[in-house]
């Protein structure tokens, strides 16, 4: 669906929610993977999933075309979702690391150490969880900037610094494990 597609879509779907299934139907798979890959439980991913959505149908007379795509309005919500999951159960955050992740890693911070995939999962632990939010969309989602910046709701140039902030602070973690 290209954008004046997606855009045609969205308003028909203001006028009436039967347009918005098309939506769901795009969109679910992306942003399931999203809020799954946070909460590492295909339950919970599902009933959040689920609220996303319907906070997105309750909302969206109020969406805006601002040039993002409507899945970056949908990234905000189920960012926040996860957010709130955390703080109602106050479980810990959990990051499952590839081979592809830490080679990334490395590539960016730079650090060739033996052991790397230790050094990296125990550097991650020390992260709080917006810090850990920052490298996961950056490194694991392979996410621009400009996608980071929409999806927090910070400026572009403030998700580049933030995220690099965080990796010099990893790597200074990995150097002392």
């Amino acid at each position: 669906m290209d954008k004046q597609e997606e855009k045609d879509l969205i308003d028909k779907a203001k006028l009436n929610p039967r347009y918005f299934e098309e939506l769901y139907n795009v969109h679910f798979p992306l942003i399931f993977r999203f809020i799954i890959r946070r909460v590492n439980d295909n339950e919970v991913a599902a009933d959040i999933t689920s609220q996303v959505f319907l906070n997105a149908l309750k909302h969206l007379k109020r969406y805006q075309h601002l040039g993002a795509p409507f899945s970056s309005w949908l990234y905000k919500i189920a960012h926040n979702e996860v957010k709130q999951y955390y703080r109602r159960t106050a479980k810990q955050r959990q990051v499952v690391l590839t081979d592809n992740i830490i080679e990334q890693m490395k590539v960016e911070t730079g650090i060739q150490m033996e052991d790397m995939f230790n050094r990296l999962a125990q550097g991650l632990q020390t992260l709080r969880n917006e810090a850990l939010q920052l490298i996961e969309m950056r490194f694991f989602e392979n996410r621009s900037f400009k996608e980071i910046a929409s999806i927090l709701e910070i400026t572009e140039n403030n998700a580049k610094v933030r995220t690099y902030r965080v990796l010099d602070k990893l790597k200074k973690n990995m150097k002392d494990v």
